[in-house]
């Protein structure tokens, strides 16, 4: 019965549609923890890979490359070899059910698939994280550090500190970066990314997140504008100028040619694939050959370890050695868009490294298992009723704070501002503090008085005034008054002030 291609292909829609109401039913019900979070991702990504399986069958299905599908409604149309038959083929269509139906008598019950799908809302995919991960809150990359302090491209510096700069791989110098042991940090630090990011963040495209890096860095390295690769960047295949390569022609003998130095020769050898130690002369001799024979034609005994082996596949070591590079480059900016993606995340680590060095191994040990028990009972006292007989004040995690706390900063001590419309501030600490902030800041706008500090501590509107007044009356006493300090001198020597030489003139005396 369920053979049929058409009911295969209806009962795969049914299974998408169903599959799709379950994902937004479940993407509806809010998470009461971390853990919760990540079961209920994962969760929501294995039905989602389910509906894109399905999907794909169907798209097959509809491809009809075998001309089953056609062929099968062409049986239920009753077209036959001799002709069409519509009764005929609708008989035989009755006569196969009740056959099927005589042999499968339990077959007629029917069953409520709904069932089925609804238990797997209750599914817990298992998720593996180590302990110091702490199901997703905090990253675990001790052995990566390891690797880091133990290289030579690593500095030695405490765990913490390393958290701060492993994402910032632009600052290590770029002839460090050329060694295995830096592309093999690269590579595992990369990886222990990407796997991380998809155990935490499920629902997220990575695939989509990283066309768009290798969009961004394919453009930047062409540009050479890439982040620590400024001078890296290549343009059509070919090897940056840092590799121009020597002409041999203006040099007419090997003497000539050590005039050029060492460490050029040593570059130039190195560039060609050749051996480059030796003193100055045997590094001269050696690369003056290659002015008459080519590389292909010169012994092996003069190349380096492997590199003969390159150049006669046609591939140039120095330009080998940029798509190395490059391969490196882009490594690093997958792992930077990871940091970002993760930045958070990075920063909670950092904060819980540095908590752990202040605790003794009992601490810490008591510590994590109140977090496992916390991520356990952690649903279950949300639903409860929160025991607050004192009264105090929430913290960040919605539960009261420590009764010690409470009366280390004098909470339970109230202070009303009369200035700020008889507002509340409880503590000491707020109350001193608020005499800065907005709501003070305007009460005394509105008053007309400024906020300087000799109107700290001053919470009434009247106490304000008295005081303004006061320093309104001091600053006038030692005020310039012109019309009484100013002075005026007459014709005859005579000095007045600018009252009275004003009053003798207006009546003609002077």
């Amino acid at each position: 019965m369920s053979s049929t291609l058409l009911e295969v292909t209806r009962a795969a829609h049914e299974e998408v549609e169903r599959l799709e109401r379950l994902v937004v039913k479940d993407l509806q019900t809010e998470p009461n923890s971390n853990k919760d979070r990540l079961v209920q991702s994962h969760r929501v990504r294995n039905m989602i890979d389910t509906i894109t399986d399905t999907t794909e069958r169907l798209i097959e299905i509809y491809a009809d490359k075998d001309n089953a599908r056609k062929d099968e409604i062409a049986a239920l149309g009753g077209q036959t070899a001799t002709g069409t038959n519509v009764f005929s083929s609708f008989y035989d269509r009755l006569k196969e059910i009740r056959e099927y139906h005589r042999r499968h008598p339990s077959a007629r019950v029917a069953v409520d698939a709904s069932e089925d799908y609804e238990n797997l809302l209750k599914e817990e995919p298992l998720v593996e994280f180590s302990g110091e991960e702490a199901y997703g809150r905090y990253l675990d990359l001790h052995e990566l550090y390891n690797q880091y302090i133990n290289s030579k491209f690593g500095k030695e510096i405490e765990y913490s500190a390393y958290l701060d700069v492993f994402s910032r791989p632009h600052e290590i110098p770029r002839k460090l970066k050329m060694t295995r042991q830096y592309r093999e940090y690269i590579e595992k630090l990369l990886e222990y990314l990407i796997y991380f990011f998809q155990r935490t963040e499920p629902l997220q495209d990575l695939d989509r997140i990283f066309s768009k890096v290798v969009a961004d860095f394919e453009e930047q390295w062409v540009t050479s504008t890439l982040q620590g690769w400024e001078t890296e960047g290549q343009e059509n295949g070919h090897v940056p100028a840092q590799h121009s390569e020597l002409d041999l022609d203006y040099y007419s003998t090997v003497e000539e040619l050590m005039e050029v130095g060492s460490e050029r020769l040593k570059e130039e050898l190195a560039a060609k694939g050749l051996k480059s130690g030796g003193t100055l002369q045997q590094r001269a001799e050696r690369l003056f050959l290659t002015k008459h024979t080519p590389l292909d034609k010169l012994d092996k005994k003069h190349f380096a370890k492997g590199a003969r082996g390159k150049e006669q596949n046609g591939v140039a070591p120095a330009t080998q050695e940029v798509g190395n590079l490059k391969d490196i480059a882009l490594m690093e900016a997958k792992m930077k868009k990871l940091c970002d993606l993760l930045s958070e995340t990075i920063e909670r680590t950092i904060q819980n490294v540095q908590k752990k060095q202040a605790l003794t191994y009992e601490e810490m040990e008591a510590e994590r298992e109140e977090e496992e028990t916390q991520v356990d009972t952690e649903s279950d006292d949300e639903e409860q009723q929160i025991y607050n007989p004192l009264k105090l004040p929430m913290g960040w995690d919605g539960k009261p704070i420590p009764y010690w706390l409470y009366k280390l900063h004098g909470l339970g001590q109230e202070f009303k501002c009369e200035i700020c419309g008889n507002y509340s501030y409880w503590g000491r600490r707020a109350f001193e503090r608020h005499f800065k902030e907005w709501r003070h800041q305007h009460g005394m706008r509105c008053l007309g008085i400024p906020n300087t500090k000799n109107f700290n501590e001053i919470t009434s509107i009247e106490e304000a005034k008295e005081l303004w007044k006061k320093i309104q009356e001091r600053q006038g006493g030692i005020k310039w008054r012109p019309e009484l300090e100013e002075e005026y001198e007459d014709k005859e020597g005579n000095i007045y002030n600018k009252k009275t030489y004003t009053d003798l003139q207006r009546q003609g005396l002077i």
